[in-house]
């Protein structure tokens, strides 16, 4: 379980694929000696298993293992090496809750539509899969690319955020050009929302 705020921007440095598994080795700045093999880590908001562990450069250089599956339906599949993701460590009994509640499993890929900077903000324009855009409300949360973001307004499939400095900072959305697709996750809350009405209809 995650919280959507990221604590460290991560380099992918080796890819190796295979026909059953694809393995990403991503350099971090996070303490080797904190990370267990089996922990789990957000990287660009999909949830992944640690399957090694090493000093790297600035930190812990980690491996993880994505299934065909988890290839298709996210960014992952695109990924290469030099790509920087955003990490997020598994949230902790009494960690604070600064986002919201986000599992790691990522619902589908959304494409950045436009950027229009306002100040040292930046107002962006997605647009979602068709079968996901339902679950997006004005005001409600959403995950993009692992980041805990609060949707501005929704118009069909298309809805828009604003990221401020320090998230532009921080991220790896400082650097996101339109026309990038993002990994997206939909609130839970909304999920099972959606799902009660089904049967209360």
């Amino acid at each position: 379980m995650f919280t959507g705020l990221v604590s460290d921007v991560g380099e992918v440095r080796d890819v190796i694929r295979a026909a059953d598994l694809t393995r990403f080795t991503i350099a971090s700045g996070f303490d080797p000696a904190t990370i267990a093999l089996g922990a789990s880590i957000a990287c660009d908001g999909c949830c992944l298993t640690v399957v090694a562990v090493a000093p790297g450069a600035r930190g812990a250089d980690f491996a993880v293992e994505a299934s065909p599956e988890t290839l298709a339906k996210t960014t992952l599949g695109h990924w290469g090496m030099g790509r920087r993701v955003n990490l997020e460590r598994a949230l902790k009994i009494g960690d604070e809750l600064g986002g919201h509640i986000v599992s790691g499993h990522v619902d589908g890929v959304a494409g950045i539509v436009a950027i229009t900077r306002d100040g040292g903000s930046s107002r962006f324009i997605f647009e979602a899969p068709q079968s996901l855009a339902r679950f997006i409300a004005e005001k409600g949360s959403v995950t993009l690319n692992g980041t805990s973001l609060t949707v501005n307004h929704v118009d069909g499939a298309r809805f828009g955020v604003t990221l401020i400095p320090h998230t532009l900072a921080v991220t790896t959305w400082g650097s996101a050009h339109p026309g990038d697709t993002v990994n997206i996750e939909i609130d839970l809350l909304a999920r099972y929302a959606a799902r009660l009405t089904e049967f209360t209809a």
